[in-house]
């Protein structure tokens, strides 16, 4: 991704192992509601946080490209997987103001569950200049995050209401051998279904 006129970014990083169709309404929300020009999906090649299989990091990029590929303000970056080493949000975000013109602040779309645990992630007092957060909330949750506003990360609520899907919900579905459709778009249902993916529940 490079372009040369100034644009309004938002990126969604994640594993997405698998992405399913609440990440798509997130986005759809926050590219609605927000006024970015583009959101840029960034599937994570080692996530620093979580353990991986790495014959699933491939099959992760391609669900993505499935999912995103019809709506024309949705791309897919494979930035992290050409650096192949472990994917620290603050990296990307300095190679991403190093390729293209943005107009403000690249804006990252997160849960409070992983914004709660911001303090914790590599190099986050630079972070924290560089990016603004837009921060979706889970039903009924009661969230106290000025603490964060004051320590100098600036964000901003979606208030979308919450759609209940997990991707750990869909693997362990797969893995019972449960339906799925409605949860992921057909073609990533399809490329599941296609390739055999997460009939073991310790697939990831």
């Amino acid at each position: 991704m490079c372009y040369n006129s100034d644009m309004k970014l938002c990126i969604f990083s994640g594993t997405f192992n698998p992405i399913h169709t609440a990440h798509l309404k997130m986005a759809e929300y926050v590219l609605k509601n927000f006024g970015f020009d583009k959101i840029l999906f960034i599937p994570a090649f080692k996530p620093p946080h979580k353990d991986y299989s790495p014959e699933m990091c491939l099959h992760r990029y391609n669900m993505v490209k499935l999912a995103t590929g019809t709506n024309p303000h949705f791309e897919i970056s494979d930035i992290e997987f050409k650096r192949e080493n472990k994917s620290y949000t603050y990296d990307t975000i300095i190679e991403l103001y190093k390729q293209n013109n943005i107009d403000g602040k690249i804006n990252l779309i997160i849960g409070t569950d992983a914004f709660k645990q911001i303090e914790t992630w590599y190099k986050t007092e630079l972070l924290k200049n560089i990016v603004d957060f837009i921060v979706f909330i889970r039903e009924n949750e009661k969230v106290e995050l000025e603490y964060l506003k004051n320590k100098g990360y600036n964000f901003r609520f979606a208030p979308m209401e919450f759609i209940d899907i997990s991707s750990t919900e869909i693997r362990n579905r797969i893995a019972d051998g449960k339906s799925i459709k409605g949860l992921v778009t057909k073609k990533v249902e399809d490329y599941i279904k296609e390739n055999g993916l997460y009939k073991n529940k310790t697939m990831a």
